[in-house]
C-alpha cells in the first residue's frame, strides 16, 4: 500500500518551501508546503499522513490527494475514487471538507451537486486502504442549495456533526444547518435549519478593501452571505462551537441537545448559546484547553477565543489570503491552507488575482489539538 510521505520526512524537507514572516510577539507561523494548486481542507491521520481537498470553487480534476512532499502530492484514496464516472456513485465528485478519525478512516464530504450525485460521507480506511463505509445524505437532509462542508467526529456520542453553508447551486444561506449522522444505524438529521445560528448576517466580506459580490437576480453586485460553515468539538465531546462565516458570533449547544430527537425546532434552537464575537471566518478547530482557532478570511490572519470569550488575532501573514480550513496534526503543529478563495476572477472585474503557488502554512498552537475536531 502506499502511504505517501510521513510528516517526519516533510518536516526535514520544510526549508525547501520557506518560512513565513508571520508573527505576533512569539507566535510564528512557517509556509509548510507550496502546491500548484489552490487546497481547501486538511486532515492528519494518527500516522501523520497529511489529506487535503483541493478547493472545489477551482473545480479541479484531483479531487482529495495526500502530500508527498512540500510541492507534491499524489490522488487520495487513488486516481479511481477521483474519477467520475457513469453507472456508480463510487467516486468523489466535490469535496471541500474532510478528517480522519484516531483510527486512520479519512471522512470525506461529497457535496454532489458537480456532477448531479446524491451527497454523501465516505470514509476510507488508511490502514487497510479500503472503503470502510459511505452515509449517505438526501433530500430532505440535504436541500435545495446544499453545501456540506465541514464536520466533526464526535465518537463518544457516536455522531458526526456536518455544517451545511447553503450557498451551493441555488442556495443563498438562508437554510443554512447543522446535518447529524448517527455512526451505527446511518440515520441523518436536518437541524437548526434556517436558525439565527447557522444563517448568514447581513455583513460584507472585504478583502484588501475589494467587497466580495456576485451578480444577484437583477443583475446587480448582491454581496456573498455564507451561512454556518465552522464546526468543532471540545476535548469532552460536550459543546459544539458553530458559526456563519459572514457573521459576528461564535455559537455553541450542547451534543446531549444536539442529539435530542424528542426536542422540537424552537425548543432545540432555545439552546443554542451565544459564545463569543468574531470576524468573518471560515474555518474553526479547538485544542485541548479549550481555546478556539478561526481563519479570519478578511485579514490574511488566525484568531482565538480563550476562555475569556475574547476573540483575538494570534497570527497573520499578507500571503495568507483567504485562510480556509484548519486543523491539528499529531506532531503538535496546526496547519492551514491559503485557498486564494477572494483573489478569483469572478471578483476582480473577470481578471483572476489567484496564482501559484497555493500554501499550507503551520504554527504553534496554545496547546495541543486532536484530529477529529
Amino acid at each position: 500500500m502506499r502511504q505517501g510521505i510521513r510528516l517526519a520526512s516533510l518536516a526535514a524537507a520544510v526549508v525547501l518551501a520557506g518560512a513565513a514572516h508571520a508573527e505576533n510577539g512569539n507566535v510564528q507561523a512557517e509556509v509548510f508546503a507550496k502546491l500548484p494548486q489552490s487546497v481547501g481542507n486538511i486532515a492528519f491521520t494518527p500516522d501523520n499522513q497529511l489529506i487535503f481537498s483541493h478547493h472545489p470553487f477551482y473545480s479541479p480534476d484531483i479531487r482529495v490527494a495526500r502530500l508527498t512532499s512540500p510541492t507534491t502530492f499524489e490522488p487520495f484514496p487513488n486516481a479511481q475514487w477521483n474519477t467520475p464516472r457513469k453507472g456508480t456513485d463510487q467516486y468523489l465528485d466535490n469535496v471541500l471538507g474532510l478528517r480522519s478519525d484516531e483510527s486512520g478512516v479519512v471522512w470525506i464530504i461529497d457535496m454532489g451537486f458537480r456532477t448531479q450525485i446524491t451527497p454523501k460521507l465516505v470514509g476510507w480506511n488508511t490502514r487497510t486502504n479500503k472503503l470502510e463505509r459511505i452515509y449517505y445524505m438526501p433530500e430532505p437532509i440535504t436541500v435545495k442549495g446544499s453545501q456540506p462542508q465541514d464536520i466533526v467526529i464526535d465518537q463518544k456520542n457516536r455522531k458526526f456533526y456536518i455544517a451545511d453553508e447553503n450557498i451551493g447551486p441555488g442556495g443563498d444561506g438562508s437554510h443554512a444547518a447543522i446535518i447529524v449522522i448517527d455512526m451505527d444505524s446511518g440515520v441523518a438529521r436536518r437541524v437548526l435549519d434556517g436558525d439565527r445560528s447557522t444563517v448568514p448576517e447581513n455583513v460584507l466580506i472585504t478583502v484588501d478593501g475589494n467587497d466580495l459580490t456576485v451578480p444577484g437576480k437583477d443583475g446587480k453586485p448582491s454581496i456573498i452571505k455564507v451561512g454556518c460553515d465552522g464546526i468543532t468539538m471540545d476535548v469532552r465531546s460536550e459543546w459544539v462551537y458553530f458559526a456563519p462565516l459572514s457573521g459576528r458570533s461564535v455559537y455553541r449547544i450542547k451534543a446531549t441537545d444536539l442529539n435530542d430527537e424528542k426536542l422540537s425546532p424552537e425548543e432545540l434552537s432555545g439552546k443554542v448559546e451565544r459564545y463569543s464575537d468574531k470576524p468573518n471566518n471560515g474555518g474553526l478547530s479547538i485544542d485541548y484547553a479549550g481555546n478556539l482557532y478561526l481563519t479570519a478570511v478578511e485579514t490574511k490572519s488566525i484568531g482565538i477565543v480563550g476562555a475569556d470569550r475574547k476573540y483575538r488575532t494570534y497570527l497573520s501573514d499578507p500571503d495568507m489570503v483567504w485562510p480556509d480550513g484548519i486543523t491539528a496534526s499529531p506532531d503538535g503543529y496546526m496547519y492551514v491552507s491559503a485557498s486564494q478563495v477572494s483573489a478569483a476572477a469572478m471578483f476582480h472585474g473577470g481578471k483572476a488575482e489567484n496564482k501559484t503557488p497555493y500554501l499550507i502554512y503551520r504554527f504553534k498552537p496554545l496547546a495541543t489539538g486532536y484530529i477529529s475536531r
